[in-house]
């Protein structure tokens, strides 16, 4: 297949970004003009072939719009927005809503039963910052640590954890959720998420029946162009359509999400791994092939980059990477070192269910310590699966979540 194809790059999301005041009779205008642009706007994508995945819709920190006096006054607020969002979906698409971040320890401790009840309607982040000796804010941390323990033992499977994430170093307009959170100063604004890794592994395929015979620093240099290009091809050509379009409704344009955010439907990024001569993913040259898909985010032009913008591995999400767990290919050590040269932390990583507050936290310490000391987002979603010890296989149910093997915390 051609790369140039549209079939071989999806659009992951159009994410919108707005802001809730404490006005409750406002809400319904504001998630409206939301809808009704993400819809405008995946048809127009729609008709120049590119297929759109989800609709999302991101707010400013849920604090200040939401009445977080109790569990029960949050809740009464949130499904007031619920129904909100099932009587404006005109998209006929899947939609996501984020209630922004959590930005103290009492509205933290809000967010199991709040997660449980609204699921995919409540995704949710906490930022970690640093105090003024440049250590990590511990209290947050450890009130998430709970967090993450609580949330699986009240959801089925413990599933609920896919809508929580802690973020270190993260800037708001990421339109990839959890993470994804908005600050009102920055208005109303989209950005576009892809989902990409058909189209690497399409154009690494057909670079591969010549490659043999070329040096180790040709192939890597060829590899870095073919991807690039192929990307930049499809960017630069979906920038054009919102150029063109005439769903703009007040939503400023913010950028792209370059990375390539594989799902259980498409192809894995293990075997992008594979087809750049890594013999597995976790492999001794995984690191450094890492450094490369990495550099072939941050290289596109013409466009403003923001969120990850680069190397997504989401380990119960990807079909290759899970099945990777089951063969004792790579374990939580691995998957930090590679976040060193990569882009998201440890995410959708299932762990034992009786895994310690404490080294919870310690692993959430360790990945915010990288991500400040190499000024690079990271984020830890952890899924704690009750009655699983390391080396089990989960059950996980979710259209979202490809099962795998729990890996042990050290």
């Amino acid at each position: 297949m051609n790369y140039k194809s549209k079939e071989l790059c999806r659009i992951r999301t159009v994410t919108t970004f707005i802001s809730l005041g404490r006005d409750k009779n406002s809400w319904k205008k504001e998630i409206e003009k939301a809808s009704f642009f993400c819809a405008s706007l995946s048809k127009e994508f729609h008709n120049n072939g590119y297929i759109v995945q989800s609709v999302r819709v991101v707010t400013n920190s849920f604090g200040e719009y939401l009445n977080t006096d109790s569990y029960e006054t949050a809740r009464v607020d949130l499904q007031y927005i619920s129904k909100l969002l099932e009587g404006a979906n005109r998209s006929g698409l899947r939609i996501r809503f984020a209630i922004g971040e959590a930005k103290t320890k009492n509205e933290i401790k809000l967010l199991p039963e709040l997660i449980k009840d609204f699921g995919d309607l409540c995704n949710v982040c906490v930022n970690v910052s640093l105090d003024e000796f440049g250590v990590l804010t511990n209290d947050l941390i450890e009130e998430s640590a709970k967090t993450v323990l609580k949330i699986s033992q009240i959801t089925e499977r413990g599933e609920g954890n896919f809508n929580f994430t802690v973020n270190f170093n993260c800037e708001p307009l990421i339109p990839y959720f959890p993470a994804s959170y908005h600050r009102k100063e920055l208005g109303n604004c989209f950005v576009i998420g892809l989902e990409t890794p058909d189209l690497l592994v399409n154009v690494l395929k057909l670079y591969s029946l010549s490659a043999s015979t070329k040096s180790h620093n040709e192939r890597y240099k060829n590899y870095f162009q073919i991807m690039r290009n192929a990307l930049q091809y499809h960017i630069s050509s979906i920038n054009e359509v919102i150029l063109n379009s005439q769903s703009k409704h007040n939503f400023r344009f913010s950028g792209f999400d370059s990375s390539a955010a594989p799902s259980k439907d498409c192809s894995s990024m293990a075997e992008v791994y594979k087809q750049m001569g890594v013999e597995y993913f976790g492999a001794s040259g995984t690191v450094e092939a890492s450094s490369l898909l990495t550099k072939v985010f941050k290289s596109i032009e013409g466009v403003d980059l923001v969120g990850f913008s680069g190397l997504m591995l989401a380990l119960t999400e990807d079909t290759g990477l899970a099945e990777g767990t089951k063969k004792d290919n790579f374990d939580i050590r691995s998957l930090l070192t590679f976040s060193a040269v990569c882009g998201i932390g440890l995410d959708t990583v299932p762990i034992p269910g009786d895994t310690p507050i404490e080294k919870i936290s310690a692993l959430m310490r360790d990945t915010g310590t990288m991500a400040y000391r190499l000024n690079k987002p990271l984020t830890v979603r952890l899924f704690p699966v009750p009655g699983l010890t390391a080396g089990d296989q989960t059950v996980f149910e979710s259209d979202d979540l490809c099962n795998c093997t729990v890996l042990s915390v050290p």
